[in-house]
């Protein structure tokens, strides 16, 4: 039989992991020629998701938990349980319910037919309408600025075949953006557009910050136009204000009497000037931050605990076939 390998992140899903466990396991029972096994991550949740798993894992050998030692982050540790998956094939959604289980069949026909990544395409989301918008427009950016064709409206959610697995492990990238590793490898992939539902219970975990963490990571991991574009537009502000600097030079000295410098075009060109080079030195800060992660080398995530690693589900299968 066939491993399909489910990979699913969670924080804090008290609310939601049950749920999705039970719609996972009615659909991947339903594949016919497929054994499963559910892989959870949990980053050191605060509430009860924790006790809520093990739970599962003591009644379901399928489903299997890694536990760890403290929060991560919502880059590094989605991306070490994918890297622990050993199914011939690895779907990655998220435990909000937000990634509709349903589609785990249509992501298994396409990989049927040949496809090594199946993507899951929001073109709708019944989010918010703002937050929706700017996403959008973010994804429009970044594919301008990238030097690959990055997947636009994409957040991880899709199939992914072992042998794009073994291709990430290889990889060996500390920090990585795991949706663009994914454009960057350059499988051949198909996309399912799917309206991605409003999360029903539970808040989300993403913030701010964790939203500026991921766009700052795509572009510095696959464009150096910000650099490029920090060189161009120093150089032609710096042409810029050596013309202006001339012109008030000659203004003043054909007007002598009448033509008064004053201190508000001081003021206002080094208010300009200074926003200007603090912008860029921003972002230089974030390619070398990038860069200071690479090298520091840290691993992924530190575990605190597996549940069910230790058995090998489609070796159990296997017997159960054969007794």
């Amino acid at each position: 039989m066939k491993l399909l390998s489910i990979v699913t992140p969670c924080y804090n899903e008290e609310s939601n992991v049950e749920e999705l466990y039970m719609q996972v396991k009615e659909i991947c029972n339903s594949l016919a020629g497929y054994s499963y096994e559910h892989i959870f991550i949990d980053n050191a949740s605060k509430d009860n998701t924790v006790s809520i798993l093990k739970e599962l894992a003591a009644k379901d050998s399928n489903v299997k938990v890694i536990v760890n030692s403290r929060n991560f982050g919502h880059i590094r540790s989605p991306y070490h349980a994918l890297l622990q998956a050993k199914g011939d094939v690895v779907i990655l959604m998220v435990a909000d319910l937000q990634d509709p289980p349903k589609m785990i069949r249509n992501f298994v026909d396409k990989w049927e037919e040949g496809y090594k990544i199946v993507l899951g395409v929001k073109n709708q989301s019944e989010e918010s309408r703002l937050m929706f918008a700017i996403r959008k427009v973010y994804y429009n950016f970044i594919n301008k600025v990238s030097e690959i064709e990055l997947t636009k409206n994409n957040t991880g959610f899709g199939l992914y075949d072992q042998q794009v697995i073994e291709v990430l492990r290889k990889i060996d990238d500390p920090y990585p953006y795991f949706r663009g590793l994914i454009s960057d490898i350059g499988f051949e992939s198909y996309k399912i557009n799917y309206i991605q539902p409003a999360r029903k219970r539970g808040i989300t975990k993403n913030n701010f910050y964790t939203l500026y963490d991921i766009a700052m990571l795509g572009i510095t991991n696959h464009s150096k136009i910000p650099l490029r574009l920090a060189a161009m537009l120093g150089f032609v502000t710096s042409a810029v204000s050596f013309m202006v600097a001339i012109l008030y030079f000659l203004a003043k000295l054909i007007f002598w009497n009448y033509f008064d410098v004053g201190i508000a075009p001081l003021v206002i060109g080094l208010f300009f000037f200074s926003s200007v080079q603090l912008f860029f030195i921003g972002i230089i800060g974030e390619y070398i931050g990038s860069i200071h992660t690479q090298v520091l080398k840290r691993p992924l995530v530190v575990e605190k605990e597996r549940i069910n690693f230790t058995e090998d589900i489609r070796l159990s299968r296997n017997n159960e076939s054969i007794n």
